[in-house]
């Protein structure tokens, strides 16, 4: 998949990660593309998209990661997504590396790193010698956007813990 591919699929997931900003979530988006050769010709599908609902849901593992696996899983009717391509505004943290990991996706797609809980960067699940399956992995898509988004969402919450505890 080249680059203007990626970038055209990340934009998808942005636009979830935008719904999660509007919902007051962490600003995390997902979906997860197949691809199957048919006649010579690679059909794409969309089979998954999600984006964050921890605090919606009450639920820890309600990152856009988990519930697009969940989905895609679901559409294709296996739990392994070979085949599949996962692309998500924010590097999926352990959780989430764990369950691609699982899922058997084979790529994985991201804008921008987590330097504190990183699945790929800090832990390095996705591509750890000692599992049974490794992912190719693609960072830097569209990071500069999903930076930003993330950026002004924790800026905005900042902003609000701050009046706040101001009125105490």
């Amino acid at each position: 998949m080249n680059t203007a591919m990626m970038e055209s699929y990340m934009k998808l997931a942005l636009r979830q990660a935008e719904q999660a900003y509007e919902d007051g979530e962490t600003p995390t988006g997902c979906i997860i593309i197949r691809s199957v050769k048919e006649d010579d010709i690679v059909k794409h599908s969309l089979v998954g998209k999600a984006y964050n609902q921890v605090e919606k849901l009450k639920d820890p593992t309600a990152h856009a990661e988990i519930l697009a696996i969940t989905q895609a899983a679901s559409a294709i009717g296996d739990w392994r997504l070979t085949g599949c391509t996962l692309f998500v505004t924010k590097e999926p943290c352990a959780m989430c590396a764990g369950a691609i990991i699982l899922a058997r996706i084979p790529t994985v797609v991201f804008g921008v790193k987590d330097p504190k809980r990183g699945g790929d960067s800090v832990f390095s699940i996705l591509n750890h010698k000692n599992l049974n399956h490794r992912c190719e992995v693609h960072s830097g898509i569209l990071e500069e956007e999903c930076k930003i988004l993330l950026q002004e969402f924790f800026r905005e919450r900042r902003k609000s813990t701050e009046k706040s505890s101001e009125s105490y």
